[in-house]
């Protein structure tokens, strides 16, 4: 499939089509059960149906994408373990040994593992490369990379969910690996939020308080070093993001553009949705809300985005585990949505809106 640069790709986004949501919505009132007590299960439906123009709305294939590369911050030492990590995970994905492997099998999702900055090469079934450096720069001291290779994320992430959606997949899971990623993610949300370090910083994968207060410290410096333009979603990732939340933030944008729906993941894939929609507020269209993570910022980036998330379980442990366990809620919520004798069928008096 042809690469469309941002600019062509963003021109591709349409509004959301209204009338198969409301199709979708008629069909939830229509099933013989109080209206509207599916909750979010219900709007997602019709936010699927809406983004796709049509009410039959069919999720049978689905994979998680999930973006692994290195941070440059981690030589600041914010993190509980060394950048060697990273690799090694991100191998573990293509032997299906990593825990959203598990997981994804459960939920009868595949999971593919996108190598776009890892710090040494990597091999494996499954592995797709488009290493735009081995690690970004450390934030703390200049920019995570040029605003070429961010662009050139983007419309990777973008390009990729065409490709995707080519082989079939109706809906992606999104996830991440990479070592100080929670850093770089803080200073994207501190940045496109307006909001002081300390409330959009946590403890990551396990930092002690002063690991914490460090860490913080550490954001605050790479938004002074580096002057982030809120207002510019692109210049706000090439300075304090990741090469793992650029082409994140291309997927949501992808998924605008090729109208598949794409589940957030946990406040690392949340930072790469708000610089995506900081990119183009339509696309929102295309995004929805797994789980409420634990880490701080979470419930900030998600209400900024204006939406709500299916699961609160203090789950944080990435890799796209959140939105894998959010398939099997929208698998029995369209059961229901197939399936039910409508009120008309059995006969009874359906239920009315309250005044």
């Amino acid at each position: 499939m042809r690469r469309m640069n941002l600019e062509e790709a963003l021109r591709q986004i349409t509004p959301p089509d209204e009338r198969a949501g409301q199709e979708a919505k008629a069909r939830w009132d229509s099933i013989a059960k109080p209206l509207g007590s599916l909750g979010l299960l219900e709007e997602a439906v019709i936010r699927i149906a809406a983004l796709t123009g049509s009410a039959r709305v069919a999720l049978d294939r689905r994979c998680a994408a999930v973006f692994c590369a290195d941070n440059g911050v981690v030589a600041e030492g914010v993190t509980q373990t060394g950048s060697e990590v990273t690799a090694v995970v991100a191998e573990n994905f293509t032997r299906g040994e990593a825990s959203v492997c598990a997981m994804a099998r459960a939920a009868r999702c595949d999971v593919i593992p996108v190598d776009i900055g890892v710090a040494r090469d990597l091999s494996g079934e499954g592995l797709v490369v488009h290493k735009l450096g081995y690690g970004t720069g450390n934030i703390a001291r200049g920019p995570a990379m040029t605003r070429e290779q961010a662009l050139d994320a983007l419309s990777f992430g973008i390009s990729l969910v065409g490709e995707l959606k080519q082989k079939g997949y109706r809906i992606i899971a999104t996830g991440e690996m990479g070592i100080g990623n929670t850093t770089t993610s803080s200073a994207v949300t501190a940045a496109l939020l307006g909001l002081p370090a300390e409330e959009v910083t946590g403890r990551g994968a396990g930092l002690t308080s002063e690991g914490l207060a460090h860490k913080i410290k550490t954001v605050e410096r790479a938004l002074v070093v580096n002057h982030p333009d809120p207002n510019d979603g692109v210049d706000v990732l090439a300075k304090v993001g990741g090469f793992d939340l650029a082409g994140l933030a291309g997927v949501f944008l992808g998924g605008a553009v090729h109208r598949v729906p794409v589940l957030i993941d946990g406040f690392i894939s949340a930072a790469a949705a708000l610089a995506a929609a900081r990119i183009c507020p339509a696309v929102k269209k295309a995004m929805l809300a797994s789980h409420l993570s634990d880490e701080p910022a979470a419930a900030l980036a998600l209400g900024a985005l204006g939406l709500r998330p299916l699961i609160t379980a203090g789950m944080c442990l990435g890799e796209g585990t959140g939105a894998v366990a959010a398939l099997p809620l929208l698998d029995m919520a369209l059961a229901v949505y197939r399936e039910m004798s409508t009120f008309r069928e059995i006969e009874i008096d359906a239920y009315q809106p309250l005044s």
